[in-house]
């Protein structure tokens, strides 16, 4: 190795922001696996390159003693005294054995070394840089899909959205330019791995921040979102603007703002109701499409029991019991519906009872 190596170290040292030491450091630690390989392992010994001119040298250390026994690790005190007169029985002493052919070995192996840190620090990069992004959207290109895993283009570098972060009955096809959540970025051997969602919550709530210039502006502020992903979301919201109406702002005109994300996510039914801090009147809100008749809520229990309109009964529960179970979600409540009919009966017998 030469000059022009240096000046190489740098240019590295510009362009992608990694420490000449760094590398002569792991250089040294590199050569010294590469001595060993090539020239027996018994041996102590310890690698040093020249920071200004790139020689090379390989030393053996060995320590002081009176009678050598292992030649590869001891050195008499005589010998080491002719070496330098200040060495006492002990000390350890570094004599040069750099092999004749080692400056073909170093040239190799700084080449790897050097290879294998860019790519370390590219990887460091991109991880500082998706690290930061946690919980953000992002759009990618659906790149290839494996064993149900499907492979995102996000142009640096590749994220991977796993089946059970994907919207069921979703169908990805390679080229597709899709929006994702960003789950979790983790730092592995192999470089950062972005795992990405189409099913968490949190890809609405960016959404609605992306369409709607007041939850971007935090005018209208999103309170809550609960999410069966692929069929349908409820979402709350309230605005810090009594000009301003919530759900109005989040709707658009002719629907465009919601439109927009219901296409973006494939159909999914989207509720948008409004928060309030009276808790009866946010857990009749949260059943919406249905109308509600009244709510009588426990705050010890944080259960409610909601009165609705007998032809209302299947639409405020909702198919499976899907509308009740996400306001139940949305409100953080324990919800029981009741028709106005079961309601009297109710109070009928209970007012017998008593």
């Amino acid at each position: 190795m030469n000059a022009e190596f240096i000046e190489a170290l740098e240019e590295i040292e510009k362009d992608k922001g990694i420490p000449k030491e760094v590398i002569f450091e792991a250089l040294e630690a590199a050569l010294i696996s590469s001595y060993r390989k090539n020239f027996g392992t018994a041996q102590n010994v310890e690698v040093v390159v020249d920071r200004d001119t790139g020689n090379v040298k390989v030393y053996a250390k060995k320590t002081v003693v009176e009678e050598v026994n292992n030649s590869l690790l001891e050195i008499g005190l005589e010998e080491a005294k002719k070496i330098d007169d200040k060495h006492e029985l002990g000390d350890i002493v570094m004599v040069e054995i750099t092999p004749r052919n080692f400056g073909r070995i170093a040239a190799q192996t700084a080449k790897q070394v050097v290879i294998q840190r860019i790519k370390d620090a590219e990887r460091d990069v991109i991880y500082e840089e998706f690290v930061n992004r946690e919980n953000e959207i992002i759009t990618g290109l659906v790149q290839r899909i494996s064993k149900n895993i499907v492979y995102i283009d996000l142009g640096k570098t590749e994220g991977i959205l796993p089946p059970t972060e994907q919207i069921e009955g979703e169908v990805y096809n390679q080229g597709d330019r899709i929006k994702l959540y960003i789950l979790e970025v983790k730092k592995t051997t192999k470089g950062p791995q972005i795992i990405l969602s189409r099913a968490h919550p949190g890809l609405v709530k960016r959404l609605f921040e992306l369409e709607v210039p007041e939850i971007h502006d935090g005018i209208v502020e999103i309170y809550a979102i609960s999410r069966e992903a692929g069929s349908r979301t409820k979402i709350a919201v309230y605005s810090k603007d009594p000009n301003v109406e919530p759900v109005g702002a989040c709707v658009g005109i002719k629907g465009s703002r919601v439109k927009a994300i219901v296409d973006e996510l494939n159909g999914e039914k989207i509720d948008i109701v409004v928060w309030s801090k009276n808790i009866e009147e946010f857990i009749a809100n949260s059943l919406s499409p249905s109308s509600v008749i009244k709510v009588e809520a426990d705050e010890k229990t944080k259960t409610a029991l909601v009165v609705v309109p007998d032809y209302q009964l299947s639409l405020a529960i909702g198919k499976e019991g899907q509308n009740a179970r996400l306001a139940a979600k949305l409100t953080n409540w324990k919800i029981d519906i009741k028709s106005e009919s079961q309601y009297k009966e109710m109070m009928e017998r209970e007012n017998q009872s008593s």
